[in-house]
């Protein structure tokens, strides 16, 4: 199988590659075409990181690593911090139960290592044991609060080895 993986800024992402995500993503969230470049446009930021998945030239799996601000506390005091939300992970029907996942959670663990942050991601029960599986650690609901978003599911959280020593506020969207 011949595959590759592209790993780009918002900023040098081309209308076409834009167009190709959100088509990628409506075959998962059917909101249709405009809805996607709507949410494309409202919520990615210029330096937020996508990492691209295609087979020949057909883009077959995607993932948002958007950079955000949290605030951790530990104690009585706080520290504003930067992270990498991990967003929209997605990967065509077509192509999953052949390992591929695999390959771009590898992939998105990689970078996010290299950029030298810590990562944090909101999932449903049945997606614990993948994350898992991948290095993440399942977090406390009391350790976390989501300022800016509502969610009822579990967060998790990828190369922050203290994290049990911690609470987090994090921000989906500064």
């Amino acid at each position: 199988m011949n595959f590759t993986f592209t790993s780009i800024n918002s900023s040098k992402l081309s209308k076409e590659q834009i167009k190709l995500i959100c088509e990628l993503k409506n075959k998962h969230w059917k909101f249709g075409i405009k809805s996607q470049v709507s949410w494309y446009n409202k919520n990615i930021k210029q330096k937020d990181i996508h990492n691209l998945f295609f087979i020949k030239s057909k883009l077959i799996g995607y993932t948002c690593l958007r950079k955000r601000t949290c605030i951790i506390k530990k104690n009585m005091g706080g520290v504003i911090s930067k992270y990498l939300y991990f967003d929209s992970f997605i990967l065509n029907k077509k192509f999953r139960k052949k390992k591929l996942s695999n390959l771009m959670m590898n992939l998105n663990n990689m970078v996010i290592k290299q950029l030298g942050y810590f990562s944090f991601l909101i999932c449903k029960y049945e997606l614990l044991n993948f994350y898992q599986k991948h290095g993440w650690n399942k977090l406390k609901n009391k350790s976390i609060l989501v300022k800016d978003h509502s969610f009822s599911t579990y967060g998790m959280i990828f190369n922050d080895e203290n994290h049990t020593k911690k609470n987090y506020h994090f921000f989906l969207n500064r």
